[in-house]
Parts: structure tokens; C-alpha cells; sequence
């Protein structure tokens, strides 16, 4: 495999300096640098890297403006650094929306240490980087003389479907890949839906076109750092009918109500149908787990749960998805092709549990038809 081709975009020396050498590996060629958000526009014509790291905050042109300009000319995956603040929640998940695919901590304190995110980055680098299918997607989407497709997000005084939307996502004929069909909508108590890289943008494509009477909770479980979750459940609740809100620990579900698991703990579901933010089990690798919500849904409903899983690198929810179709739940995942990264998905559908399998475009529509037929 020929190395991937990547452009680091910092106004900081120290930064470009301290990511070339970290970046120095036989599958990474570091091509060209940047240092304002006007050099990687016209680099990125010029040098057409296959992937591009792009610093926010620069000096006469920053990075969302530069972002905007790089999907519009030559569309290429890109990786925000994001600070983890409040405003670095914004501003990245403004990032998210624009195109980049996805982002790396970036702390503003001296002593912050880079390498500590190599293996993350450099694995993250390799996938987005060599992804034919994702470039062609991003170009397909995003580049000006393509019809745009994506969502703007903006503030809203009233809460109204995006786009002018007077509907919601037309009810999805199932596509089913075993012989079990679709549970009967008063056998469905809970809908619980994981995902991760690649979700914010996703999930803009599917929360605003849930029908807001839909007679059941639904709780996510994003990766993400914390900060974050609160400023993704604010953004998908103002283009949204539905109500969305971060989780708040003791909190009794209502039907209606779109919950974003809050990071920085473990989200379970407990019998008094309220929502708990625990640090049990300890030494998981996600804080919040997909695994641990579904299971707790799957122990407080005896399975009338329907688990859904969507784009993600690695394979968290998996074995609590297994568990759950033994226990008579409904998995539904998202196709590998329309996904940023598909391990998640691939993880459910390799393991021949996924009783329907569907385009990110269908999700929404999905979910409705469970309910309205």
C-alpha cells in the first residue's frame, strides 16, 4: 500500500515540528505544511494530500473557514485539533457538520504531550487516509458543483424540521437478514443506539426526522470527550422537533425524549426506568459504553429493546447486542458503506446478529416505521 499522503495545518512551529516526527512511519508521508488556514486551501489544491490535520484557531484565515473552502474545491478527509473546552466543543462540532470526518484533543496547557494521542492519530490517519470510498462520498457531498446535501445547523428560535421539513422520514420497509421480523410496536419499551466516529454528523441526519410522538425513549451512547455530549444533545435539540438533552444522573425517561448518554461515566438504564450515571463496571475502555447501557436496557426490559448500532472504529456494543437478540431484542445496524468508519457496524453484522441492515439515510425512517406503519 502506497504511504498516505497527509497536510499538517498549525500556525504553531513547535506543533508541525512535533507532528512531522511523530508521523514518521514507512505508511505516512508527510507531504507539506501549513501555517493558517489560507496556505492549506491553496496546498491542498496543489499538493492534493489524502488527508488533511487542520488546527482551528490561525491567523488570517482559521480553520473552519479554511474547512469550508477545502470541501468546496477538493474535498479530502479531515482531522480537527480541538481543544477541550466549551468553545472547542462548539467550534469542532461546527467542524463536524462542515465535513471533517473527525478530531484529536489539542490542550492548551504547556504541558501538553502530543504523543499521547500517536497511536490514535496514526491509526486514524491510516484509515481515513486510504478510504477510496469515503474521498468519493466527501466529493459526492460537499464540492460545490455538487448539490448540497448537508444539514446547516443554525439556532432556532422555535424548534421546526430542518430545511423547511414539514414531515417526518418516511416509515422504512424492513430489509431483513434473518427469519425474525419487526417486534410489534407495544413490544417495544426502549430504543438504545451507539455510535462513534463519524457520529455527530450522522446523527444530524437522522434525530430531526424521528417523529416526535414516538411512544418510547431513545438513549445514545456517543464517544465523546466530556463537554462535548452537552453541546451535541443543544445542537441536535434546536433543528429537531423531537426533544433531545443531555442525560442527567436520576432522571426518570420519557417517551418523546432523545437522551445523549453524558460522557465522562458509565449511562445505565435501572428499574425505577430512570436514568443512573455510575462509575461500575470500572476499567472500560468507553466512558459512557455502549455494552454497559444495552445491557442495563436488556436486564430492566426482558428484551423488548430495540439496539441500534451505527458508524464507529472498533467493536463497542457488539457483545451487548449479541446478548440482547439471545433475549429476544431487535438489532438493527447501519450499512459499512454509508459509515465514516465502519467497525461498529461491521463488528454486529460479522457477528450475524443484525436482524435489519440499512443506509444511514433509512435510519431515521426505520425507527418511525416500528411505530407508525
Amino acid at each position: 500500500m502506497k504511504p498516505v499522503k497527509v497536510l499538517l495545518v498549525d500556525d504553531s512551529l513547535f506543533m508541525r515540528n512535533a507532528l512531522r516526527k511523530m508521523l514518521s512511519t514507512p505508511e505516512i508521508d508527510v507531504v507539506g505544511t501549513a501555517l493558517n488556514g489560507e496556505e492549506a486551501v491553496e496546498k491542498n489544491l496543489s499538493l492534493n494530500p489524502d488527508i488533511i490535520l487542520l488546527d482551528i484557531e490561525m491567523p488570517i484565515m482559521n480553520g473552519l473557514v479554511a474547512l469550508k473552502h477545502i470541501m468546496e474545491t477538493n474535498p479530502v478527509p479531515v482531522i480537527m485539533f480541538s481543544s477541550l473546552t466549551k468553545e472547542g466543543a462548539n467550534e469542532t462540532l461546527e467542524a463536524l457538520s462542515l465535513g471533517a470526518v473527525d478530531f484529536v484533543p489539542k490542550q492548551t496547557s504547556v504541558d501538553f504531550n502530543i504523543n499521547a494521542y500517536k497511536n490514535e492519530l496514526i491509526e486514524k490517519i491510516i484509515h481515513f487516509g486510504s478510504n477510496a470510498f469515503l474521498r468519493s462520498n466527501l466529493k459526492a457531498r460537499y464540492k460545490k458543483t455538487s448539490p448540497r446535501t448537508t444539514i446547516q445547523v443554525e439556532p432556532r428560535e422555535s424548534k421546526t424540521p430542518i430545511q423547511g421539513n414539514t414531515k417526518y422520514a418516511t416509515p422504512v420497509e424492513p430489509k431483513y437478514k434473518t427469519d425474525r421480523k419487526r417486534p410489534k410496536a407495544s413490544d417495544i419499551k426502549i430504543i438504545g443506539i451507539g455510535i462513534s466516529t463519524g457520529g455527530p454528523g450522522s446523527l444530524q441526519e437522522v434525530i430531526p426526522f424521528i417523529n416526535p410522538d414516538i411512544p418510547v425513549p431513545i438513549v445514545i451512547v456517543q464517544h465523546m470527550p466530556p463537554l462535548f455530549t452537552a453541546t451535541l444533545a443543544k445542537r441536535l435539540d434546536q433543528i429537531s422537533t423531537i426533544n433531545v438533552k443531555e442525560t442527567e444522573d436520576g432522571e426518570y425517561l420519557k417517551p418523546g425524549t432523545v437522551y445523549i448518554a453524558k460522557a465522562g461515566s458509565q449511562v445505565i438504564v435501572t428499574r425505577k426506568h430512570t436514568i443512573a450515571h455510575t462509575n461500575e463496571p470500572p476499567n472500560q475502555l468507553f466512558n459512557p459504553s455502549v455494552n454497559v447501557l444495552i445491557d442495563s436496557m436488556n436486564k430492566v426490559y426482558n428484551g423488548d429493546v430495540v439496539g441500534i448500532i451505527m458508524t464507529g472504529m472498533g467493536n463497542d456494543g457488539c457483545a451487548a447486542l449479541t446478548e440482547l437478540a439471545k433475549s429476544g431484542g431487535y438489532v438493527i445496524s447501519q450499512d459499512i458503506d454509508s459509515c465514516v468508519v465502519a467497525g461498529m457496524p461491521k463488528a454486529v453484522i460479522d457477528a450475524k446478529i443484525a436482524h435489519e441492515i440499512h443506509p444511514l439515510r433509512d435510519i431515521a425512517g426505520t425507527i418511525n416505521a416500528l411505530f407508525y406503519r
